[in-house]
Order: structure tokens, then sequence, then C-alpha cells
């Protein structure tokens, strides 16, 4: 049965939350920028906001104003916002978010979506681990891709778009790829990648150039995901215990993938990144959250070499985003029908470029449902 949801107060937590922000032992810095990591001073300037002006009972009175459900599916409890489109006949629409964030991010994109031609019924739903779906209590428990059709399922939709950023393009990409006959359209902004097939074209120069600005954006990027994919417990005991660990291990994600010329807050504002680190803290699911990598690379079935997603593909490519797929490469997996590369953006389009994601999607689905 599917029903209303309110994200609750506690005091307790608060208490100790605060407790832990007035009694924090700084590390120290040699530098004074971001080049080693979470820049202190911008750091510090967090917390002392969290602290001292920062109301998680006011922020609670905007973020339960969005339409939140819960719903049990094979004995798991997952949690969802559900927006009814405006206009004739909206669009069913499976819209997926990555880590480290979370719903807050697509307060900006999902008015955009409700109106206009065609309109949108969007689905948000939390990752299992994530905020205020259920956290899973033995490793690979839960398949969001085969949860979300059932989601969809529950609330009477029979085909829908699926569309996704980050872990949600991985996702959005699976439910495309084992149940095509349930997606209409496809859009993403991450593409996967699959084994090579004996006879496949050699990799064009394109892909050559993708291959080696990903290999560089692991080496100078990527430590989060090595730890996350394979040691998250390690991790998580101390970001679950300390909400400036939290912050500044999430942080430094948001100021290194947001394009922003390095001025964070001229795009996120202190609130909505705090917002964001409240739900992460308040329900305690960073450790199951960052538990999601090592399920991702060493539990969940890996792609065939012989797998083909045939679902109408659009793929939307990012120009500040953690690399940047070319079209034959996704071409390899996709049926691709549209690539566009957007004139600025980053890892969070839902929020950093809202009109561009909207018009993208709005556009794409009205030329696969024509």
């Amino acid at each position: 049965m599917i029903v209303p949801f309110e994200i609750p107060f506690d005091q307790h937590m608060m208490d100790d939350l605060n407790r832990r922000l007035a009694a924090v032992r700084w590390n120290d810095a040699v530098t004074a920028d971001w080049s080693q990591g979470t820049q202190s001073s911008f750091l510090e300037t967090l917390i002392a906001h969290w602290r001292d002006h920062y109301d998680w009972r006011e922020r609670l009175a905007v973020l339960n104003q969005l339409p939140h459900r819960r719903v049990t599916i094979d004995e798991y409890g997952v949690h969802f916002l559900h927006f009814r489109g405006y206009g004739h006949r909206p669009v069913p629409l499976l819209l997926m978010n990555g880590w480290p964030s979370s719903f807050v991010e697509y307060q900006r994109l999902v008015p955009l979506l409700l109106s206009g031609d065609p309109s949108f019924d969007v689905v948000i739903p939390t990752h299992p681990g994530f905020g205020y779906s259920d956290r899973p209590s033995r490793p690979y428990q839960i398949e969001p891709a085969d949860l979300y059709p059932k989601l969809m399922t529950a609330l009477g939709y029979e085909r829908f778009v699926v569309a996704g950023t980050d872990i949600g393009s991985g996702v959005a990409t699976r439910i495309a790829l084992h149940h095509p006959e349930r997606v209409i359209a496809l859009h993403v902004s991450a593409v996967a990648t699959r084994p090579d097939r004996p006879g496949d074209q050699p990799s064009t120069e394109g892909e050559a150039t993708y291959a080696r600005r990903a290999a560089a954006w692991s080496r100078d990027e990527g430590g989060y995901q090595a730890i996350q994919s394979s040691k998250p417990q390690t991790l998580a005991f101390g970001l679950a215990d300390s909400p400036v660990g939290l912050a500044s291990w999430i942080a430094e994600k948001f100021h290194g993938w947001t394009d922003c010329g390095g001025d964070l807050l001229s795009v996120w504002p202190m609130e909505t990144l705090i917002d964001n680190l409240m739900i992460y803290w308040a329900t305690n699911t960073i450790g199951s959250s960052v538990r999601y990598y090592h399920e991702g690379t060493r539990l969940r079935p890996p792609l065939a070499a012989g797998d083909y997603v045939r679902v109408p593909t659009a793929v939307a490519v990012w120009p500040h985003d953690l690399a940047l797929p070319p079209r034959e490469l996704a071409e390899r997996l996709y049926d691709v029908r549209r690539y566009s590369v957007m004139p600025r953006g980053g890892h969070f389009p839902a929020w950093e470029e809202p009109e561009l994601y909207a018009e993208d999607l709005r556009r794409y689905t009205a030329a696969s449902i024509a």
C-alpha cells in the first residue's frame, strides 16, 4: 500500500548533532585551496553555518511540502516523490539521481517538467540504503533495476520514460536492458560500457581520448570510488560518527563536480548543501549508500559482451561532468537516437542547469511518443 510520508523531526538527533558540531577537532592544513581535498576555510564556514544558523525544523517545513510517499515492495520499504503533471495525459517519468546527491537536487528541475508539451508525471525514488528508503540488511539484497519497475506498476504506470545521472544512469540502463517492454525511452548523462565482442570495431580516436581522460580522472579524482568499492565499511564508521567528516567527504565532491568556476556557493546555496547532508546524517545512511559501490563492482552481475540496450536512447553530455563519453562509445551499448553536448553544466544538471536538462528531456520524449 502506498502511503504519504513526512520527514520526521527528531530532537534527540538534533541535540546530538549540535553537540558534535560544537566540539570539532580540526585537522591541520598545509594548503589554502582544494588541491589536497576539502578547503579548510570553506569547511569551517559550512560547519559554522550548520551549527549557528541552519534550522532543520524550518527546512523540514519546506521539504515536507514535497509529495513524499512510501511503499513496501517485496518486503522492502521504498521512499519516493510522486509529482503529477498539469498537461493533457502527462508522460510517466522515472527520474534517478546519483551519489552523493538526493531528491534535494531536483527541486529546480521538477517544476519545469510538470507543465509544457509534453508534461510529465515525475517519480523520484530514493535508492536502497539512501535517505528514507530502507537500509539493506545483507549484501546485494535489492536490485534497483528490478525494484523500480514494480514501483511504477504500483503507481499504475505500465510504460514510462527512464532518466538518470551518475548511479541513476546505471540503474536506468539496466531497467532498459532487462525490462525493455516497460520503457518508452531512455535518457542518460553517463554511459555504461560492456566487454568487446569478437568482430567489434577498434576504438576510435574519440574513444581513445575518452579512455585517457577517464584514466587521468581516476588517478586524480577517483580515490573515493576506490575505497567505496573496496572497503566501504572502514570509511563508513568515521563518516557516520562525525558530521564534519561527512560534510568534508561530500562537499568536496560537490565542489569538484559542479560547473561553478571554483565558487561552489555561486551555484549551491549553503542551505541546500546542508539539506543534502542532513538527509544522510538524520537517516544514518552514509554507510549504506557508499556500500552501493561495493555491490556495483563486486556483487552485481556485470554487463555481458552480448548486451545491447534496444530502447531508443538519448545521451546528454555535460562539459564539467566526470568524463565525457563520445557518441561512438555510447553506440556500442545503446540505440542512440539523440546525442547532445551541453554548453555548460556538471555532474548535477538537475540543479545546475534545470532549463537545459528539462528541454532535452522534453524534446526527446516528444520525438519518442510522436
